[in-house]
């Protein structure tokens, strides 16, 4: 069934900000730094996000635009706000992204970068401007958006490997999940470019030596190849053509692109194993098949549980389409699909996987936690999975909460969640079935008491019913 959002206000909206995505995205890449072209507070506010959910400190500039450059435009601050920049960090990538404000006076800042650097006489580093209006989209069109800015400002067909390699569009995951791909396209000795690689660079070790920006990410050199690469694996099943930079990549340089749901579930998972095996000529590891068996047998093991559970799912369209098969074909009808995005083809691909239940999801686009509440209440939801801005929901009617996505900032340890590949989806798969279980605990004397004793007319006692 699809539901349209017909509000003309949001109420606490199911997304963040593009410049939130884009921001997520160059933390990704190689000794980085990202200036906001906006206000104070909207870097502020990113930075807060960021660095809640990943617990790292998170360093992002801004133009600090004020009434004077709003009114007669904010060039000046953009360009003494990259000096500064340039100065404090020695960064080897500066990402310029646009904020509402900066947007809606018009600023080009793709002519004020280029015009900066030719003043300054920077001819060796990257500067990659991404008009991200916070009111153009949500963080997942911004963290899409920038991915392929990157890819096309600095990907080529010239740079010849010394081996062929693959590449992989992450999609938003965490650092754990980043490095569980890794360990699995090693055990199929793969060289490979990952992009964004925040495996490092969002949860990193600890360490005595502070380091402004932190080590790890996606070099230059790396994106440089991903033209000459065998294959492009994306895990951006829903995300359009036009933000996609795998499809760029197959566009321009003619590699090939596989386009892939998030590695969530026993089916996604397969997917994603089963190419892998077929680009590298290669058996499936042992390993690999001994994690897929554990989970087998996990599914097996809290398949009786899970029968009783109704989910809303909400998020990011390509965490909310896996995790929705990861509960279909677990038995845990989602009753309640949401999404902050507007995604053309998301009923269609949330029917297949929901076509064996009785019922029809309730599927919302562009939704906010008003909407998501109303429907909630009337499909007898209860269960909620999502990110922690749902807790709006459990707060005001009991209903638990499994926190998976982006932002995490109520809860510590976001950053080591692992829920990708076999493993990942079997962990995350208990934590459901357990909060099932613990729900059912916490009411069921209650629950039980209120359905089979009535009370005795005109008395104090009650009998069975």
């Amino acid at each position: 069934m699809i539901n349209k959002n017909l509000q003309s206000i949001n109420v606490n909206p199911c997304k963040m900000c593009m410049p939130m995505g884009a921001a997520l995205a160059f933390k990704g890449i190689e000794n980085s730094m990202v200036l906001m072209h906006g206000s104070q507070g909207c870097s502020t506010y990113i930075r807060r996000h960021i660095s809640t959910h990943f617990n790292e400190p998170i360093d992002i500039a801004s133009s600090s635009l004020n009434e004077k450059g709003t009114v007669y435009g904010g060039e000046e601050n953009l360009k003494k706000g990259l000096k500064n920049l340039l100065k404090l960090y020695q960064p080897g990538v500066i990402g310029v992204i646009t904020t509402c404000l900066a947007e809606t006076i018009g600023e080009d800042i793709v002519r004020m970068v280029a015009e900066f650097k030719r003043e300054e006489e920077i001819n060796d580093l990257a500067m990659i401007p991404v008009a991200t209006p916070g009111y153009g989209g949500s963080q997942y069109e911004g963290y899409y958006l920038t991915l392929r800015r990157i890819v096309e400002e600095l990907a080529t067909a010239q740079s010849r490997q010394s081996s062929p390699k693959i590449n992989i569009i992450t999609g938003n995951l965490t650092p754990a999940d980043i490095r569980k791909i890794k360990r699995i396209l090693n055990l199929f000795d793969f060289n490979y470019t990952l992009l964004p690689d925040l495996s490092e660079t969002c949860d990193a070790p600890f360490s005595a030596d502070y380091k402004k920006i932190a080590r790890g990410g996606t070099t230059i050199k790396d994106i440089e190849e991903m033209g000459t690469a065998v294959a492009s694996i994306e895990f951006g099943f829903l995300v359009d053509d036009n933000l996609s930079p795998a499809w760029f990549l197959e566009k321009e340089f003619a590699v090939p692109l596989y386009r892939l749901p998030l590695p969530i579930g026993l089916k996604n998972v397969d997917s994603f194993i089963n190419l892998l095996s077929r680009l590298a000529k290669k058996d499936i590891p042992a390993e690999i098949m001994a994690e897929r068996g554990r989970m087998l047998d996990g599914m097996i093991d809290s398949h009786k549980y899970n029968a009783e559970g109704r989910a809303a799912i909400f998020g990011e369209p390509d965490l909310v389409y896996a995790l929705t098969a990861l509960c279909a074909e677990n038995g845990i009808f989602p009753a309640v699909v949401a999404t902050g995005t507007k995604i053309l083809d998301l009923e269609k691909k949330i029917s297949k996987l929901t076509d064996n239940f009785t019922e029809e999801p309730i599927i919302i686009h562009q939704a906010d936690f008003a909407v998501i509440r109303k429907h909630v209440q009337q499909q007898g939801v209860n269960l909620l999975i999502g990110h922690s801005d749902g807790n709006f929901i459990t707060e005001k009617d009991d209903i638990p909460l499994v926190r998976t996505g982006f932002p995490i900032h109520d809860r510590i340890g976001a950053q080591r969640e692992l829920s990708v590949v076999y493993e990942g989806s079997m962990r995350l798969l208990d934590k459901i079935t357990n909060t099932i279980l613990q729900a059912k605990h916490n009411s069921y004397r209650q629950d039980l008491f209120e359905r089979y004793y009535l009370p005795v007319k005109g008395g104090g006692k009650h009998v069975f019913g």
